[in-house]
């Protein structure tokens, strides 16, 4: 028995005790993912009209390339805590678990195609 309010016991919790840092990766990224876009869209606007000789030697930049990378990584990121949102708010607790670790397999292969095929631009290899 605690002579803690209920109040007192919830407070600075939030919905679940850690739905803050939750709330602010989401905001971040989102601001990112942002500016990253903004600059991933210059780069391809710039690439509209090149030969495949002229994107392979751009992307072959690694400022570009880097940007490229970060964009991906935050998008999948972004992408990831939104769903996993979804999930934890309005799916059915018996499919939680299963519809979690499609989430977490999903964004995993869809980050590693993308930047699997980054590199494989960036480096010529394979």
């Amino acid at each position: 028995m605690s002579i803690r309010t209920p109040m007192g016991r919830a407070r600075g919790m939030g919905a679940a005790g850690h739905g803050v840092g939750e709330f602010w990766h989401q905001r971040v990224t989102s601001v990112t993912s942002l500016v990253l876009a903004i600059g991933m869209i210059f780069i391809l606007l710039t690439l509209a009209t090149s030969t495949y000789a002229e994107v392979r030697a751009t992307f072959a930049n690694p400022l570009v390339g880097g940007w490229m990378a970060l964009t991906v990584i935050s998008f999948v990121y972004h992408m990831y805590i939104g769903a996993q949102e979804v999930i934890m708010e309005y799916g059915p607790k018996t499919w939680k678990l299963g519809l979690t670790l499609a989430n977490t397999g999903f964004c995993l292969m869809i980050a590693a195609a993308c930047l699997f095929a980054l590199i494989k631009m960036s480096f010529g290899v394979l």
